[in-house]
């Protein structure tokens, strides 16, 4: 079978700032859009608050715009005829509310030459606040991967793809690192780290969490210092031991409920944490999807 596209967490702030675009290389391959951080983004789900939707098409054919925030800015999202599940389902919400979109990515050039980027929901679903802190965490997590990735790949001999495949990146990371270096140059990695920063301020708002970042971070150092990923070893038993919970609890064939996999990983000594970073992991490597927003299944070729 053919996995769909990763559905890509991350923060509008790093997908909002983003201009290069790239199509697959194989025929009738989808266009990504190249972040600073080498994330080649075709789809994307994103939790947040709708704080604004507006038809700015016609009662009998609407096309509605909306905003959605999250820890540090906004996805700007159009829905149209072509979406008619998404087109329904926001013309029943009322803002503020909070929800969750799968979308695909798409951008547009201004007359001006900027470049603007919004998502085209193919979902939209009012969800509880307690989901859309699991995908700041779950953002979070996925950012500091990339900014551990993109440190790894700048310190390395050579940036070039072939290099960085050689070097044990992934295909889709070496062409995205060398992509994204190639286009924005080197990194600045504050913005993201304080990003990381308000969203543990957000997910912990009793706790005192300061990475040293004033609120104009403009004059922050760029290095920053990052600890080693776990082995690969460890990672890999995780891996195999998530996907056999998964199978177990998968007992009606929709999917493992997620509350039951987090009861069963902790009693096996792996953290909800942890579990977030394993199930991107194994969702990016299409060994697992999300059949719905409390559901893990994984998928048999």
């Amino acid at each position: 079978m053919n996995a769909r596209e990763t559905a890509w967490r991350l923060f509008a702030g790093e997908l909002n700032s983003s201009s290069a675009s790239v199509r697959g290389d194989e025929e009738m391959s989808p266009t990504y859009v190249v972040t600073r951080l080498g994330a080649m983004v075709n789809r994307v789900m994103v939790a947040g608050v709708l704080t604004e939707k507006e038809n700015i098409g016609s009662e009998d054919e609407p096309l509605w715009r909306g905003r959605i925030q999250d820890v540090g800015g906004s996805f700007f999202i159009n829905v149209g005829k072509f979406q008619p599940e998404a087109a329904s389902a926001i013309a029943e919400l009322e803002v503020p509310a909070f929800v969750a979109v799968v979308g695909k990515v798409k951008t547009y050039t201004a007359d001006d030459g900027r470049v603007f980027v919004s998502v085209r929901p193919e979902t939209i679903v009012q969800v509880q606040e307690d989901v859309r802190r699991q995908w700041i965490l779950s953002a979070a997590r996925s950012l500091w991967d990339r900014l551990i990735r993109m440190k790894k790949a700048i310190a390395a001999n050579s940036t070039s793809e072939k290099d960085l495949a050689a070097a044990g990146f992934s295909p889709d990371e070496a062409k995205g690192i060398d992509l994204a270096l190639n286009r924005y140059g080197m990194p600045d990695s504050s913005p993201y780290v304080k990003t990381i920063q308000d969203a543990l301020r957000m997910l912990l708002p009793g706790s005192v969490i300061d990475f040293g970042f004033p609120e104009d971070v403009g004059s922050s150092p760029d290095e920053i210092e990052i600890d080693p990923e776990q082995s690969a070893a460890d990672r890999q038993d995780m891996e195999d031991t998530i996907l056999r919970i998964i199978t177990e609890l998968d007992t009606d064939g929709r999917g493992a409920p997620r509350d039951e996999v987090e009861r069963r990983a902790e009693a096996e000594g792996i953290s909800a944490a942890e579990l977030e970073e394993i199930s991107d992991i194994l969702m990016d490597n299409g060994m697992v999807y999300e059949p719905d927003l409390k559901r893990l299944k994984r998928i048999d070729y």
